[in-house]
This record gives C-alpha cells, sequence and structure tokens, in this order.
C-alpha cells in the first residue's frame, strides 16, 4: 500500500480549496471596489423603463440615414480588416519562429504587442485628432488594431506548420519567398481565412463604437441623436445595428464551417 497517496490527496484537497478560496476573494474584492448593490439596480429600473418608453416607436423617417451609415459603417470595417490582414501577413511571416532567427521574430512579436494592447477607440481618437472628423480615422484604427492581433493568429499558424514540407524545399536550396508561397501557405491558409473572417466580424462591431468618438459609420449618429435627446431616432438605428451584426455574425459562421 502507498502511504504517500493519503497525503497526496490531502494536499491536493488543500490546494483546490486554496484555489476556491482565492476565487471567492477576488469577486469580493471586486464587489466591494465597485460598490455593486442590487438593490440600487432595482431602483433604477423605473428610470430604464422611461428611457426605453421614450424611443418607442422607432422614427423610420431617417431610412435614408439609417442605409448610408449602415453601409459606411460595413465599409470602414471591411477596408480596415483587408488592411490590417495585408501588413499582418508580413508581419506573421516576421514573428513566425520556424521562418526567422530569433533576432527578427522576437522584435516583431513585441511590435505586434504594443499595437494590440492599444484599446481601438484610442487609436481612432488620436486618428481623429489627425485627420479630423469620418471615416479614415476609422479604416486607420481598425487596420491598424488588426495588424496586431492578425499578426499574433498568423504567426501562430505559420509556427504550426508541418516542418517537412519546409525541409525539404530547403533541401533544393528553395528560397525563403518560395518555402513560405509552396510549403507554408498552402498548409495554413483556411486558418488564415478563418482569422480574418472572425477579425471582420469583430471589425464590425468596433466600428459601431469607433462612430461615438466621430469615426464614421452608424455610431456617429447614434451619438449624434441621443445628444439631441432624439431617442426614437436612437431606437431606430439600434435595431438596424441589431440586425447587422446578426446577420454578419451567421455569414461568418456559416463561411468558417465551409472552410472547416
Amino acid at each position: 500500500m502507498n502511504r504517500d497517496a493519503p497525503l497526496a490527496t490531502w494536499r491536493s484537497s488543500l490546494a483546490r480549496a486554496a484555489v476556491l478560496l482565492g476565487i471567492v476573494l477576488l469577486i469580493a474584492w471586486a464587489w466591494a471596489g465597485t460598490g455593486f448593490d442590487p438593490a440600487k439596480l432595482g431602483l433604477g429600473l423605473p428610470r430604464l423603463g422611461d428611457f426605453l418608453a421614450r424611443m418607442a416607436p422607432p422614427d423610420l423617417s431617417i431610412a435614408g440615414v439609417v442605409f448610408r451609415a449602415m453601409l459606411e459603417t460595413v465599409q470602414i470595417a471591411l477596408l480596415g480588416t483587408v488592411l490590417g490582414a495585408v501588413l499582418a501577413v508580413w508581419f506573421g511571416l516576421l514573428a513566425a519562429a520556424n521562418l526567422t532567427p530569433a533576432y527578427i521574430h522576437q522584435p516583431v512579436k513585441w511590435i505586434l504587442g504594443a499595437i494590440r494592447g492599444v484599446p481601438v477607440i484610442l487609436l481612432a481618437l488620436m486618428f481623429v485628432s489627425a485627420y479630423g472628423l469620418g471615416p479614415l480615422p476609422g479604416v486607420a484604427a481598425i487596420a491598424l488594431h488588426s495588424t496586431g492581433m492578425l499578426g499574433k493568429f498568423y504567426a501562430e499558424a505559420f509556427e504550426a506548420a508541418r516542418p517537412g514540407p519546409i525541409e525539404a524545399l530547403k533541401t533544393t536550396g528553395a528560397a525563403w519567398p518560395q518555402i513560405v508561397r509552396f510549403a507554408v501557405l498552402p498548409q495554413i491558409a483556411p486558418e488564415l481565412a478563418r482569422d480574418t473572417l472572425f477579425r471582420f466580424e469583430l471589425n464590425l462591431r468596433e466600428s459601431l463604437v469607433l462612430g461615438l468618438v466621430g469615426a464614421g459609420g452608424i455610431g456617429f449618429y447614434i451619438q449624434l441623436y441621443a445628444r439631441s435627446f432624439h431617442y426614437e431616432k436612437v431606437a431606430t438605428l439600434t435595431l438596424v445595428v441589431l440586425a447587422m451584426v446578426v446577420l454578419v455574425e451567421q455569414a461568418s459562421v456559416l463561411t468558417r464551417r465551409r472552410l472547416s
């Protein structure tokens, strides 16, 4: 009989209890720090109901504005995703440990981490101050942030490529671009497409928020009408946003399934 078994079991139970206690303490710390009070949530329900009542019925007279804003939002997300994906491919190749030496891929990974560490709304504010209001700051912010995130995903996909085809081309004296073109990209093309589609879906949501800081799209009109207390117009825009997000999400899911 193993005498160490009861001791190991006791240690395992103690470790689980310590983890559980730590989680409880973290939740209690967050609860106390935010001043969360369920009673206050109940007291605010009448005001919330009043706000929703002022949004009804939706004002359909702004259908033209809604349509143009919706198209602009999709354009911002689409162009930002494409530009970000193009840049991310190059950054991803340079950040892949199996394709570049450490003195190249490590600094590139740091750069990508720094890029995606900046909130996209802060990037939008920066570009709005540089280029003014409109969709251009939104496209620039989406593209830059997408570069940081997709560059990381692409690098991981490149690193997961099977080494056999890569080594086979190296033995034939193939150049680095040829190795990437014929040994790496064919293996991980579906992964790149899935990551890009997922990022487009996320960018569409981001572009809705960026409009709140003047970077174009539906978000710009939402904050415009909300500040002028035209809540029935805000309701129309909100319904369009919900419908657009659901449609894009379903289309993205179906496409990713086909790529699997």
